[in-house]
């Protein structure tokens, strides 16, 4: 390495400057606020875990996403987190073991192998709630009215949600007794919505079969006449798959109501975390990004790889992204430029300002620096023995 080089940085990593590091902190700071007003207490996870932990009830799903390293005191494998969730669950299922509902929030980087989408880099700042301890669509309903509300605070012209339900592809799968290779082979074609590769995988089968209608289902989103569409596709299967379509629409339906701005839909290719989500799960989005602003879902099955089961559902986003695509207005007024000075009196006026004011005091070296460079739009000046601020 020459010493041009000593300072990169590795691709997908970088520094966050002013002003842009003030407006993430801004939000990130204003997301956790709301998150705690609506009952959901703060946790600050490890950024590093043993890979056993990290891993649990993910279905692996992170494994490749994971930096590794080994601990130099035991000699066990470590990790980075590339997602905050199941730390949530760990320390809801083995650390706080409360009774009754649990609602946890947290904000930090994680660190990924490789960026998750082309916008965005490896060490993303993710912010999130979990609610453990209720399976009921009310519970549900809560974290994903939460999300919207956070994206609200973040500014976001518009924003799009997409609904889907993992159980009805569980059900279609199960009565299609595919191999595992088959099954592998269209999982992976419905995730990248490839509606050719799956009419030739499932051409074959009638109509009403759980492979033909995978194949219809594949075609459809949209919004509540998707729906609808689906209701036809899925006539006669099981009672899982009604179950679900039934809660999908009250869900969107309520969501309407409270969300008037958002334009709900529904993707029925949205398996995303397939291998841990049990249930509903939601993705939202914003112009001019292909990849989701947030997501989540009802990941009922980690935590009884805990040794604790309970049901939980939650959501995640990137606090970067977000900066990025919101159009949030940040009110902040400027602050005020302090001669350089030893006069007791005047240290006496910038501590007092200080409590609600910034105040810059200017050092020996900089006797030629203009205070509006440095953010300063007023000054204090000494007017008849008395220190006052005076503007610019």
């Amino acid at each position: 390495m020459t010493v041009s080089d000593r300072w990169l940085l590795p691709d997908g990593v970088e520094d966050i400057l002013p002003p842009l590091a003030g407006r993430i902190e801004s939000l990130r700071r204003d997301v956790m606020d709301t998150c705690q007003r609506w009952g959901y207490q703060l946790v600050i996870p490890p950024l590093i875990e043993y890979l056993e932990s990290l891993f649990t009830g993910t279905g692996h799903d992170l494994e490749l996403q994971t930096f590794k390293l080994t601990d130099q005191l035991t000699g066990r494998m470590m990790g980075v987190r590339a997602d905050m969730t199941p730390q949530a669950a760990r320390i809801d299922a083995h650390t706080l073991r409360e009774d009754g509902i649990t609602r946890l929030c947290y904000a930090g980087h994680v660190l990924n192998t490789r960026p998750r989408h082309m916008l965005t880099g490896r060490a993303p700042i993710q912010a999130g709630c979990e609610l453990f301890g209720s399976g009921s669509e009310a519970a549900d309903l809560e974290v994903i009215s939460l999300m919207l509300a956070t994206l609200r605070v973040a500014g976001l012209p518009r924003v799009h949600l997409d609904l889907a339900h993992v159980a009805i592809y569980q059900a279609l799968i199960a009565e299609g007794a595919f191999s595992s290779e088959m099954e592998a082979t269209i999982f992976d074609a419905m995730q990248r919505k490839s509606v050719p590769e799956l009419n030739e995988l499932l051409g074959d089968c009638a109509a009403d079969s759980a492979g033909g209608r995978l194949r219809r289902l594949a075609a459809i989103c949209g919004g509540m006449d998707a729906l609808a569409q689906a209701r036809d596709v899925l006539a006669g299967a099981s009672d899982d798959v009604v179950v679900a379509l039934d809660q999908l629409e009250r869900v969107a339906t309520l969501l309407n109501r409270d969300f008037p701005e958002v334009g709900v839909g529904f993707d029925f290719c949205e398996l995303r975390g397939y291998n841990y989500h049990t249930g509903l799960v939601f993705a939202a989005y914003a112009p001019g990004h292909g990849d989701a602003v947030a997501k989540g879902g009802r990941y009922d099955a980690i935590g009884s790889d805990f040794g604790r089961a309970r049901p939980a559902t939650g959501f995640s986003l990137d606090v970067r992204a977000l900066v990025a695509l919101g159009e949030r207005v940040q009110h902040r007024s400027g602050a005020v430029w302090a001669p350089a000075s030893e006069d007791t009196a005047l240290a006496g006026v910038i501590a007092g300002l200080r409590m609600t004011e910034t105040v810059v005091q200017a050092l020996p070296e900089d006797t030629d620096t203009d205070p509006r460079g440095r953010g300063c739009d007023r000054v204090l000046v000494q007017r008849d023995g008395q220190w006052v601020v005076e503007p610019l």
